[in-house]
């Protein structure tokens, strides 16, 4: 029996934590025609959902995720706050990740898929703009897993058959689906990659990604976290104050996957070789950057951003998963209802891997 209200929470407009409302009574959304409803299970706990709620994505923040993640950014302008650049809208419920079972569908849905396992895909097309660049993004164009129950179009919830418990399957579809895609826009093969912010959700899941094409895998992270992130499939660990040109050496690495950029981001063209590649998808440490122009044409440079992802990505998940080619790395779990104290401990930075929420 489907309730009609729900646990979830709502954030009220950009700010601090307080902008996080735990509430009971929270309509269950109802799905369109072609739409799934999902219980959802457990949801992991990602930079987009601080980003999101601070206003970090408006061209009006200069400074690192963190600033302003407690408290909220002052004198932010929120008419391009949002993934896709316009205002997002409130209430919204946040979530990038869902993780759970479809419950009831809408009528131009299969009935059969009622009692699937799913995992649904974060970065979503647009459906109201056919161009593959223009995205729809779990918890901000729409509502997400922060929530009893979730609806998305039934083309984006993945069946998964996995021993996998939920909360770790709830560390995989954001964080694990942006690295794929930034592997797969460089087509990375068997190369020397260096991977910035490796010890965080999306770093440490490309560090594992790239493993598994047989990279040569060099991961800059606090010195305290070296072994975990070698645990995960690192070859070499550089810690995060040092110059890597200065440790590992002119051109010596074909790819950069960088989620930090910040004031030192100049050497980290440094270390590419002619011809290599650079792609981001995040600058945790500040998204303004000085560039060199001569380094980018002279050494024949490529430099890529990353946010769209073509399905195959997390189709590649779904099989990584079914096979045990991946491994969960969960730091934490915690009920729902504690949501500012997980978030929290994200900004505190001082775990390795996802902080994942259980839905009651």
């Amino acid at each position: 029996m489907i309730p009609k209200t729900m646990h979830a929470v709502q954030l009220t407009g950009h700010g601090g934590l307080d902008m996080l409302s735990y509430r009971t009574d929270v309509p269950v959304p109802v799905p369109a025609v072609d739409e799934v409803l999902i219980r959802v299970t457990a949801a992991g706990v990602n930079n987009t959902d601080i980003n999101t709620r601070i206003g970090w994505y408006s061209k009006s923040v200069t400074a690192d995720t963190n600033s302003g993640g407690s408290s909220g950014i002052i004198d932010l302008n929120g008419d391009d706050a949002s993934w896709a650049g316009v205002p997002l809208v409130f209430p919204r419920i946040q979530g990038a990740d869902v993780s759970g079972h479809i419950v009831a569908v809408g009528k131009n849905v299969n009935p059969t898929r009622i009692g699937e396992r799913i995992l649904a895909r974060t970065m979503m097309q647009d459906p109201k703009n056919s161009d593959r660049f223009y995205c729809w993004t779990m918890g901000s164009e729409c509502d997400g897993g922060f929530a009893q129950y979730c609806k998305t179009k039934s083309s984006e919830a993945f069946v998964i058959n996995s021993a996998w418990s939920d909360i770790e399957l709830a560390s995989i579809p954001c964080a694990y689906s942006t690295a794929e895609n930034m592997l797969n826009r460089v087509n990375l093969g068997a190369e020397r990659v260096l991977i910035t912010g490796a010890s965080g959700g999306v770093g440490l899941a490309a560090v594992q990604l790239a493993k598994r094409r047989g990279c040569q895998v060099i991961a800059q992270v606090a010195a305290s976290k070296t072994s975990a992130v070698m645990a995960a499939g690192a070859s070499r660990i550089i810690h995060r104050n040092d110059t890597p040109a200065e440790i590992l050496g002119m051109d010596a690495v074909d790819v950069v996957v960088d989620l930090v950029a910040g004031p030192t981001w100049p050497n980290l063209l440094d270390i590419i070789a002619r011809g290599g590649r650079y792609v981001t998808a995040g600058a945790i440490a500040g998204p303004i950057v000085e560039l060199d122009v001569r380094t980018l044409y002279l050494k024949d440079l490529t430099l890529m951003g990353a946010t769209y992802q073509d399905k195959t990505c997390f189709q590649n998940l779904i099989s990584y998963i079914e096979n045990d080619e991946i491994k969960p790395i969960v730091a934490a779990s915690l009920p729902l209802k504690d949501i500012r104290k997980a978030q929290k401990m994200f900004l505190d930075k001082n775990f390795v891997g996802k902080i994942v929420l259980t839905i009651p």
